[in-house]
């Protein structure tokens, strides 16, 4: 992926960004407030650079956090936890399908950003769009996560 427009962002944007992310992710996105943020492309894939590392993506209007963003950033709401037969589908970029989650975030809305992290260790897997509300992600059958960004993936491997 090339990276090319890397343009500091103004603070009228950096207060809607922050306003978006605080009503998704909560208050541990306050800490970014202070920080240089960037916006640029890579490709023809919109991302935020913080203090020089891609935390943040955007599809369509809605900021995601990456994965590196998740760790980088601790954030812990919007999560659905997956078990450890579900781990090899995701890291390579699977949707989330119903029977493999073990629990969900009830406040999770559809098209909401979610975090997928497995249970074993709490660590964060993959980040994607809910397609059913948190507390139906839960069930036997049905995919309930449409997977957006993983590890491993291009944005994952992205160096500035």
């Amino acid at each position: 992926m090339k990276i090319k427009g890397r343009v500091q962002i103004r603070k009228s944007t950096k207060n809607k960004l922050m306003a978006g992310l605080r009503s998704t992710f909560g208050d541990e996105v306050e800490q970014i407030q202070e920080r240089k943020i960037e916006t640029a492309m890579a490709d023809d894939f919109p991302i935020v650079i913080i203090d020089g590392k891609v935390l943040l993506f955007q599809v369509s209007d809605t900021y995601f956090p990456t994965v590196r963003g998740v760790l980088e950033l601790g954030l812990r709401k919007n999560v659905v936890m997956v078990d450890s037969g579900a781990i090899r589908f995701v890291v390579n970029g699977a949707d989330i399908m119903s029977p493999g989650i073990t629990s969900a975030d009830p406040e999770i809305q559809p098209n909401d950003p979610v975090i997928i992290v497995e249970e074993t260790h709490d660590k964060p897997l993959a980040i994607g769009i809910s397609l059913l509300p948190g507390s139906e992600m839960v069930a036997n059958s049905g995919k309930a996560i449409k997977s957006v960004h993983y590890v491993g993936d291009k944005l994952w491997n992205l160096e500035l």
